[in-house]
């Protein structure tokens, strides 16, 4: 967690110009922000500095479902931080579903029909519950 109460959230994604906007647009509305292109960095990086929420993509290097299953062998911390997938993978394969049920992440967004806003209010949602 960051000063002052602050929250933190780990943005992993591996595509530039949206990892960015949504680091912008996190720090623009009060969050603190991490940010890693690849499964190994962000594992490193959640395991390290025990962020708030990890925002996960699940296409990228060291893809996002093996870095989650990492992350929940931890103990406390990986096993109860809250995750937000953040796809345009749609939850129709076995793996993803598998995943889905066994790492229960907080929400499954579809890139395509989310807008930077929406991200801000489901991580708001994710905190508060």
């Amino acid at each position: 967690m960051a000063q002052g109460g602050q929250k933190t959230v780990l943005v992993v994604e591996d595509e530039n110009t949206l990892q960015d906007i949504l680091a912008q647009k996190l720090e623009k509305e009060g969050f603190a922000v991490l940010t890693a292109g690849n499964g190994n960095d962000a594992l490193a990086l959640a395991l390290g500095k025990h962020p708030d929420l990890i925002l996960l993509d699940i296409m990228m290097p060291h893809d996002g479902i093996t870095m989650l299953e990492e992350l929940r062998r931890d103990e406390p911390y990986g096993k109860q931080v809250r995750v937000i997938f953040l796809t345009n993978l749609s939850p129709d394969t076995d793996r993803i579903i598998q995943a889905v049920e066994r790492h229960e992440p907080v929400f499954y967004l579809i890139k395509a029909n989310s807008t930077p806003s929406l991200v801000v209010e489901k991580i708001r949602e994710a905190l508060a519950g």
